[in-house]
Formats: C-alpha cells, sequence, structure tokens
C-alpha cells in the first residue's frame, strides 16, 4: 500500500483516499490526472471497499481506455477484466448487446460511423425526392446528433418555422428507416441506452446495485445527455469521481457543457473538491502566463497551477512583417533547435484554422523539415482542395480524366454512377478522353454531362486574360465549390482553406503578375499545378520517421511538447472573429483555447503574431491578439523583427545583404528566364520546383525540390542544365 501512494502529492493523495463518496477533482494541465484516476481505482481495490465488478470507469478516448487499463493491470493483483472501462459510447454498445431485445434492437445490430449515417441522410433524401440542395445532408446529420445529445426525439423537437419543421420531419423518417434496417449512429447508442435504463426500473435497478463507484475522466467535456446517464446510474447511492479541468473545456461547439461542473459541484460533490495545482509538465514562466491568462475569465472553479521546476526560460514574442515572416521565422528557430539536439517529435506548430498550416507546411517543405499533420491532412491533401485543384488541372488540360471524375457531379449535377459507366464506356469505344466523349453522350446524362463541359468551356474563356489568384477565385464562385460549402454547417473550416488557396496563389507569383494561357505549358497555372501536386506528394515525413508535428490547439489537448510555437496570434483569427461575434460566452471559450495551447509547452514557447496576412489573395493588416496583451511583460522576451537578410544554404539568416528571393517577390527573376516557383527539368535528376535561390549573375545559386529520394538540391546556374516545363 505504502508503495502504491508513495509518489503522490498531498493533493493527490487526499483524493485517491478519500472514502466512496461523490467528489470532484479540480485537476489542471499536467498535474498527473491519470495518475490520480487509476490509483484511486487501485486504492479502492486493494483496500478491500470495492471489487473489480462494482467499478465504472468512463473516459472520452479508446487510448485514455486502453491507458487506464494498462496501468491498473500492472498495479493490482486482480483479474480487472470484469470491470467496465471505456467510453461513454463503448459502454452504452456493450450495454445494448447485452440487452438488445429490452432496446428494440436485432441481436446483430450495426453502428453507423459518421461517413455510414452521411450516406444513409443522402439516400433518404433521394428517396423522398428532397432537395439536398435547400437540406444538405451534412447539414442534416449535426442536426440529428445534436438533438440526440440533448436527449430529444423527433417527436419531442420543436420547430419555429417551416424550414425547421421540414427538419424535423425528416428527422423522424431517419429514426424510422434506422429502426427498420436496425442500425445506430454513435448519437443514438447513448441515447437508446439512457431511454432503456429510464423506462425499464429492473434493469435500472441491477446496474445501480452493481456499480457502486462511477470515476469519470475529462468530466468537462461532458453534454447534457451523458451527464443524465451517469446520474442514472449512480440513483441507486453509488459515487461519482469527477475528474476535470473547466479551464480546458474547449469543446463547446460539439455540444460539451462546461456548466456540468458547477452543477455536480452544487448537488453532490459539497465539499469535496479537490484542486490539483501541482504542475509536473511546464517551467514557471509558461504556468504563469496560463495563470494570468484564464483569470480574465469568469465563473471558473478557480486554481492557479505552480511547479518545483524553476521559472525556465523566458516566453519568446515573434512579431513578423507577415505571415511568410512569420513561417520563415518559425520554421527557422525550428531548424536551430533540431541543431541542438531537440527531437523534431518534441516540436510542436500550433494554429487556430487549419487554413494557417499551409503557409507553414509550404517553408517547412521548401527548407527540407520533414513534418506530419497531426490528427488531420496536409494542405494540398484536404478534400475541398483537391476539388479545386481538380477544376484548374481542367482549365489547362480537359483531357484529365481523374480530374475529370472527382469533379464532374461534385458539387451534385445529377450525374450518377451509370451515366458515368456509360461515358467511360465511348471514351474506351472511341480511344478519347471523357472530355471529348461526352459529345456522344445522349439523353439526359448527355445533358447533364453537357452542362458540366459548357462550365469548362465557359472557364476557360473567362480565365484566359486573369492573374493566377483572380483565376482561382472565379472557379471557385463558378463552379459552385463556395456556395456547396457554405450551406454546411462544418464548412466554415473548409471555405477557410479555399480561401487560402488564394493566398497561396497570390504569393507564387511575382509583384507584376503572371498572365496565365491556358493552352501553354509553361504559365502560372501549369506552374502552380506542379508546384502543389510537389508540395502534395513528397515531403511529409515517411512512417517511423521523426518529424516535426503541425496541428490545431483543438487536436493538441492532451499532448505536451519541449517546445511549441502558438502562431497567428492577431485579432479575428486567435480570438476567433466568429466566436468573439457570440459575445462573452465566445470568448472565453477561445481564452480557454489558448490556455490549453500555452499549456502543451514543457520549456520553450514561442508566441508569433504577423503584422500583415494574406485574405482573399489580398493582404489584410493586423491587430495583434488581446491574449498576448493579458500576460505579464515580464514573462516576455520579444526578439522583434530580424534584420534585412539573405538564407544561406545551410539555414539561417546572414545580415548585410540583399533578401533571399522568395515566391511572391520583385527579386526572384533569375539568369536563363527562371524564376522562383518555376517547374524545371534537369538532365540527371528530372523534374522539380525552384524553392530559393541566392547570389546574382554567375553566381547565382538556386535550391531545386524534386522530391522522391532526390529531394533538395542546391545548383550553380553556371552549370546547371535547368529547362522551364
Amino acid at each position: 500500500m505504502s508503495d502504491l501512494l508513495a509518489h503522490l502529492n498531498p493533493p493527490q493523495l487526499q483524493a485517491v483516499t478519500l472514502p466512496p463518496v461523490h467528489a470532484l477533482i479540480l485537476a489542471g494541465a499536467g498535474s498527473g490526472k491519470t495518475r490520480v484516476l487509476t490509483t484511486r481505482i487501485a486504492w479502492l481495490l486493494s483496500t478491500n471497499q470495492m471489487s473489480p465488478h462494482a467499478v465504472l470507469a468512463v473516459t472520452f478516448t479508446n487510448k485514455a481506455a486502453k491507458e487506464m487499463s494498462a496501468r491498473l493491470a500492472a498495479t493490482v493483483p486482480f483479474n480487472i477484466r470484469s470491470m467496465w472501462i471505456g467510453t461513454f459510447h463503448g459502454l452504452c454498445n456493450r450495454m445494448l448487446r447485452a440487452h438488445f431485445r429490452e432496446a428494440g434492437l436485432p441481436q446483430t445490430f450495426q453502428i453507423l460511423d459518421s461517413g455510414d449515417q452521411l450516406a444513409m441522410v443522402k439516400r433518404l433524401l433521394k428517396n423522398l425526392n428532397v432537395d439536398d440542395e435547400k437540406y444538405p445532408p451534412r447539414e442534416l446529420c449535426h442536426f440529428f446528433n445534436a438533438h440526440k445529445e440533448q436527449g430529444v426525439r423527433a417527436a419531442q423537437a420543436e420547430a419555429y418555422d417551416s424550414y425547421t419543421q421540414k427538419r424535423v420531419e425528416l428527422y423522424a423518417e431517419y429514426e424510422a428507416q434506422c429502426n427498420r434496417e436496425g442500425v445506430c449512429d454513435f448519437a443514438e447508442l447513448l441515447l437508446r441506452c439512457y431511454e432503456l435504463l429510464s423506462r425499464n426500473e429492473p434493469l435500472r435497478q441491477h446496474y445501480q446495485a452493481r456499480f457502486r463507484t462511477i470515476l469519470v475522466d475529462e468530466f468537462q467535456d461532458t453534454n447534457r445527455l451523458q451527464y443524465a446517464w451517469l446520474q442514472l446510474l449512480a440513483g441507486g447511492g453509488a459515487s461519482i469521481f469527477a475528474v476535470g479541468d473547466d479551464d480546458q473545456s474547449i469543446y463547446r461547439f460539439r455540444g460539451a457543457e462546461v456548466g456540468n461542473m458547477r452543477e455536480f459541484e452544487r448537488n453532490y460533490a459539497g465539499a469535496n473538491v479537490i484542486r490539483l495545482e501541482q504542475n509536473y509538465r511546464s517551467h514557471g514562466n509558461i504556468l504563469a502566463a496560463a495563470n494570468a491568462l484564464i483569470k480574465n475569465n469568469s465563473d471558473r472553479l478557480g486554481k492557479n497551477l505552480w511547479t518545483d521546476a524553476g521559472d525556465g526560460e523566458p516566453i519568446r514574442v515573434y512579431d513578423g512583417y507577415s505571415d511568410l515572416d512569420e513561417a520563415r521565422f518559425v520554421v527557422d528557430e525550428v531548424r536551430e533547435l533540431i541543431r541542438d539536439g531537440v527531437s523534431p517529435l518534441q516540436i510542436a506548430l500550433l494554429y487556430r484554422s487549419n487554413a494557417q498550416s499551409r503557409v507553414l507546411e509550404h517553408e517547412l517543405f521548401t527548407r527540407a523539415v520533414p513534418y506530419k499533420v497531426y490528427g488531420g491532412l496536409r494542405f494540398f491533401e484536404r478534400q475541398e482542395i483537391k476539388h479545386a485543384l481538380a477544376y484548374l488541372r481542367l482549365l489547362g488540360n480537359p483531357d484529365d480524366d481523374t480530374a475529370f471524375l472527382r469533379v464532374v457531379n461534385f458539387p451534385t449535377r445529377g450525374i450518377g454512377a451509370r451515366s458515368l459507366e456509360s461515358l467511360q464506356g465511348l471514351a474506351h469505344q472511341f480511344n478519347s478522353s471523357l472530355y471529348n466523349a461526352a459529345a456522344s453522350l445522349s439523353g439526359k446524362a448527355g445533358q447533364a454531362v453537357g452542362a458540366f463541359i459548357r462550365l469548362i468551356e465557359g472557364l476557360r474563356q473567362e480565365c484566359e486574360k486573369l492573374p493566377l489568384p483572380e483565376i482561382i477565385e472565379h472557379v471557385l464562385d463558378r463552379s459552385g465549390l463556395k456556395q456547396h460549402y457554405q450551406s454546411e454547417k462544418d464548412g466554415q473550416e473548409r471555405l477557410e482553406n479555399l480561401d487560402e488557396l488564394i493566398n497561396a496563389a497570390a504569393t507564387f507569383i511575382d509583384d507584376d503578375g503572371v498572365v496565365m494561357s491556358v493552352e501553354g505549358e509553361g504559365g502560372a497555372l501549369a506552374s502552380f499545378l506542379a508546384h502543389a501536386s510537389l508540395e502534395a506528394g513528397e515531403h511529409q515525413a515517411g512512417e517511423g520517421q521523426e518529424a516535426v508535428q503541425l496541428m490545431t490547439v483543438h487536436a493538441a489537448k492532451g499532448l505536451e511538447f519541449d517546445a511549441v510555437f502558438i502562431t497567428g496570434l492577431e485579432q479575428g483569427l486567435f480570438p476567433h472573429e466568429n466566436a468573439v461575434s457570440e459575445g462573452e460566452a465566445g470568448l472565453q471559450e477561445e481564452r480557454r483555447l489558448m490556455y490549453v495551447a500555452v499549456t502543451r509547452a514543457r520549456k520553450r514557447l514561442y508566441l508569433c503574431h504577423a503584422q500583415s496576412r494574406m485574405l482573399h489573395g489580398q493582404t489584410r493588416y493586423c491587430t495583434v491578439s488581446s491574449f498576448l496583451e493579458e500576460i505579464p511583460q515580464e514573462l516576455l522576451r520579444h526578439l522583434g523583427q530580424r534584420p534585412t537578410g539573405r538564407a544561406v544554404p545551410g539555414g539561417g539568416w546572414s545580415a548585410g545583404s540583399s533578401a533571399r528571393s522568395t515566391a511572391g517577390s520583385t527579386e526572384n527573376a533569375l539568369p536563363n528566364g527562371l524564376r522562383i516557383g518555376q517547374s524545371v527539368e534537369h538532365a540527371k535528376f528530372g523534374a522539380g520546383v525552384i524553392v530559393a535561390s541566392e547570389g546574382r549573375g554567375a553566381d547565382a545559386r538556386v535550391q531545386v525540390n524534386f522530391g522522391g529520394a532526390t529531394g533538395m538540391k542546391w545548383l550553380a546556374l553556371e552549370y546547371a542544365k535547368l529547362t522551364p516545363i
């Protein structure tokens, strides 16, 4: 027993050794909450206060559940298989499997993941002949799930207008179809289980008698229905041991209700509220910044993080001229950290919105720094970007069948699989591209495909003399991509990515503008598409390779790194303008998000912002984030702006010379008519893209990314055999 409790600090020890009563454990970032949870279970079992059979432990991720089970198995001399440890959805699934008849389900009922649910809703709309433009399937999925997470069936759903009334009717049809097919979506698992326990008293009493202690991880992330389910199970006298941090409640958009913690404290925990404030992760300056920031939120349960690890380094603040300058600074610092022995795996670049990754990815790619996008896709791999690029590819080459198939029916134009099969048969018969074969397609399918062909032809003519950024903006509007994502409830992030594609084009060309020729092979569009393909296909780190981690702040929750860069600290970006428009509740959630970002860092923290940033292909001047101003100045070291300098092949900056040539600069013209961002071919190394240069005239050198095993090469132009492609 002494070994079990030996490594606990006094508040942890107090929490672990509480008798089986309701308790709320306010566990700050890095305060050892997982240790407290598992040690609590082990202590209850080891002191014979509970049997494994009587314990229910609820987590939010399968990873957390597996970690808890593994730690327990290594700690206690019991067989823990009889214990119920899992996620809300996993535990409800287990209960419904055991009582499928009482729940009104077939024994072999299937679970719909989000993709399956979306496909079912699309099928439902088609069968009911409902316009999926007016009632987007993805938005309907959100509508159905949000009601279920509030415990509201279609029969109880309220509608204040005809549009919502129609969605409620579709909700009822969806419920009926799921029942006919014997399937459950994720939200249904919890609601069906809650309803089962609510109406079946013998079954409810059975589980209330069985589970005598219920432990809940990440309690601040529970929604209304999850909290009600926990209350139902504890109704027979079981104790709830809730561990969470209201300062890290950042999932309001998913239905998380931070007020559950306050309600639990008031109705259950009473005096049994224990604060875990000693942090084992971060140095003191980082924690002082986090404390100063979060104290500006009202209605907190309250705690103050501290550490005995010392103050550590000051927090570094960088004020960039632009988002490109910010990205170059970040990558320079990353390279320096790696040279100093910091593992790339221990370096994280955080951003508020996914679209911000593009400029960081580009600079990492240019400087040959391996990276991975954690919990998401690289910029040029994202669905909406691949759709946009497919339209652009058709402008330059209508015979591109892969691009044609990707967007011929996206957004939907009534062109089904059978029509495409017929078109592919004609193309094979005539030995032609799908685009050319479309003229031979008859009937309704021929009309629909013909309309798409006319759209592409119109775009080719309209874009012929436009600069590259305007081409992309025009295509996004005329293709219907923007309108499609505007109609989706979660489409805002995709729209931001599409805007960032315009920004990428604006920084790709020079200040004089390059006129695209849709027929020519050396135009700006062809070069940009080649550049996009190379960035998409080559440089993310391979499996097992150490790499810098890129992620949104939401994705970073629960993780920690030796060095953290928080980028884009500007008003409207972080805090995000959408959240700020919601008033104080939105601003406080953004501040909690910033608190999460700051507390990811162990040793070194960078806070970066830019004076200007590209938006819709135009320069937007920025105001520094109010969050940065809430951190005491004595904790910060302002790095200012770098002197004008030039890049050298080994990385870093050399002051006193002309600025490094980059895409979008007036200085990126090179001998032989080459320029930054140009697709080129080398007799030995093959095709590549010029990504940087130094020197002038006969002394000029260029850095070319050939991708694959060749990677980056610095070549002296005097000897290099580079030809534009």
